[in-house]
């Protein structure tokens, strides 16, 4: 069993190799002969593994990979033109961009950033390599009650790094909850994207051992509750975090046999930035278990 195991692991993680390497170079080659490069397989027969192995075609991917990020630019940054999108992520032209756009989401990327359908959007993504691997990564855990420091974003998700930039602010002008020791997470009251963005909710937080002292950044002190929690790694930038979110709705908690408890997801952010980059963050999704 043992022997079978170890080329497996292998196999898989060339294949990591690739999906991370595309993530990180959208606006370059991305073609069959230099991907196949990068995973250290033949030529011949790469298009084949791929397609074996993510579960849809290299081309498809790519170019669902591209949109993945144009449609999140388009949405996120207000001054991104459907240009700017389009030639970031890879796209040759913006007429280009613009079919392959309305062929998977059905509207004009004009429309879709004045009025994004985001359930649409979460099902262009469906990859079965991220489902089936979904399923195979859920861990159970015990959570222990948590004490942490809370910055509670209110307002558009789009704006959430700014609150960021404060609670960081608070962290390096009182010295709790020091990031190289204490960790960071996030509490999302609401779907981000289905609530409507002056009613979102977003809590910032950072573990601490000791009481929160009064500040003018508006840190206070919770206490994460404790308990049972399905856990699911996400390994990439968090601004797609919700298609490995949905995955665990919609396939595992199916079959899984538990019942959700009335209490938010939280994400555990495990990489810091600039010291590890976005397309390689990992990020712990903790769902509460009754």
């Amino acid at each position: 069993m043992h022997t079978r195991t170890v080329p497996a692991q292998a196999y898989a993680k060339r294949f990591d190799a690739v999906l991370a390497y595309i993530d990180a170079n959208l606006e370059g080659d991305l073609s069959v002969q230099a991907l196949s490069r990068v995973a250290n397989f033949s030529a011949f027969h790469f298009h084949r593994q791929f397609s074996a192995y993510v579960g849809v075609p290299v081309a498809r991917y790519v170019q669902l990979m591209r949109l993945r990020r144009a449609a999140h630019r388009l949405v996120s940054q207000a001054g991104c033109s459907v240009l700017q999108a389009a030639l970031e992520a890879g796209f040759e032209s913006p007429e280009a961009f613009s079919r392959a756009f309305r062929r998977a989401f059905g509207m004009a990327p004009g429309r879709f950033r004045r009025a994004p359908n985001w359930q649409v959007w979460s099902a262009v993504f469906v990859v079965p390599h991220f489902s089936r691997s979904m399923v195979m990564q859920v861990r159970i855990v015990e959570f222990p009650p948590t004490r942490v420091a809370a910055l509670s974003h209110r307002g558009a998700p789009g704006l959430v790094n700014a609150s960021v930039q404060r609670f960081i602010a608070w962290r390096q002008q009182s010295g709790q909850s020091p990031v190289q020791s204490s960790r960071t997470f996030g509490i999302p009251h609401g779907n981000p994207d289905t609530t409507p963005p002056d009613e979102f909710r977003f809590d910032i937080c950072g573990e601490i051992a000791e009481p929160v002292a009064p500040n003018e950044f508006g840190v206070y002190e919770l206490v994460m509750p404790g308990g049972r929690c399905a856990v699911v790694r996400h390994v990439g930038s968090p601004d797609h975090i919700g298609e490995t979110i949905y995955p665990i709705y919609r396939d595992w908690l199916p079959h899984s046999g538990e019942e959700l408890r009335d209490q938010p997801l939280f994400l555990h952010y495990l990489s810091v930035y600039p010291e590890t980059p976005p397309q390689l963050w990992q990020t712990d999704i903790y769902v509460a278990l009754a």
